[in-house]
């Protein structure tokens, strides 16, 4: 995110914001190489993954301590303004969502192995397509972040209703194997919280979207509502969501002078 157009007159500075982008990017992939490793380790049985995804929690834990350290750095000695503030602040905001998903990955990594001896019993696809979701929202999520692109982060935005819908449909598959074979409660019960985990890293995904939009625009999504099956119906693009806040401001502002 440039500061508009303008070079830094520290040197010093540009380096450490571009450092601070650099140190998000990192943390964002290690989220998703964890969070691969976890699917892997539910829907094949891969314990060394489990482990693998379990044991990388730390270094995410880490990560955002070093990215709070620079963010809080930035802010005290180099005093940012406009788009440059608004991406520090959502770097410390974005960091907090990325470490949450790190904790559910992990998470998830750990119940595998309490649902192991449910395979070929209970079908996992509706997991599967779920997984796939959360992970297609979560790369779109490190691109966004990489590249600013509010385009992307308001389709991103808008993609969490997906995976909405794809955990509601397989809550209940599971509610019915639970009726139909009172065996399958307790692993059913713990293939619920790891589709709850995933939901949740959705979740988040679609936070950090939010921050990227506000911070590439100064423009928040908060007053708007997603549609359901967003996807069916013409969206509106970043442009026309910025046209609307300005609108509703100076709206805002006739009317203060009314009053």
């Amino acid at each position: 995110m440039n500061n508009g157009g303008r070079a830094h007159i520290v040197k010093s500075y540009q380096q450490e914001l571009d450092y601070l982008r650099t140190l998000m990017a990192d943390m964002g992939k290690q989220v998703d190489q964890q969070f691969d490793l976890a699917m892997r380790a539910i829907l094949d049985g891969d314990n060394e993954a489990a482990n693998e995804a379990t044991a990388m929690d730390r270094d995410v834990d880490e990560m955002e301590r070093e990215v709070e350290s620079l963010a809080i750095r930035l802010l005290a000695l180099r005093s940012p303004f406009g788009a440059d503030l608004r991406e520090t602040i959502a770097a410390l905001k974005i960091t907090d969502g990325l470490e949450r998903m790190g904790d559910y990955a992990a998470s998830i990594a750990r119940r595998s192995r309490s649902v192991g001896e449910t395979k070929g019993k209970i079908s996992l696809s509706g997991l599967r397509s779920m997984g796939s979701l959360v992970q297609e929202n979560l790369r779109m999520m490190i691109h966004a972040m990489k590249t600013q692109d509010t385009n992307e982060a308001l389709a991103l935005w808008h993609a969490d209703d997906a995976v909405d819908e794809s955990y509601t449909t397989f809550f209940r598959e599971l509610v019915t194997y639970m009726i139909e074979e009172p065996r399958n409660i307790r692993p059913c019960t713990e293939l619920l919280f790891i589709a709850k985990n995933l939901e949740r890293i959705g979740d988040h995904a679609s936070n950090i979207a939010e921050r990227i939009f506000y911070a590439a625009t100064g423009t928040s999504l908060l007053h708007q509502r997603r549609p359901k099956a967003a996807w069916n119906h013409k969206q509106k693009s970043s442009e026309e969501l910025e046209t609307e806040h300005h609108e509703e401001n100076e709206n805002g502002n006739e009317d203060d002078q009314k009053v």
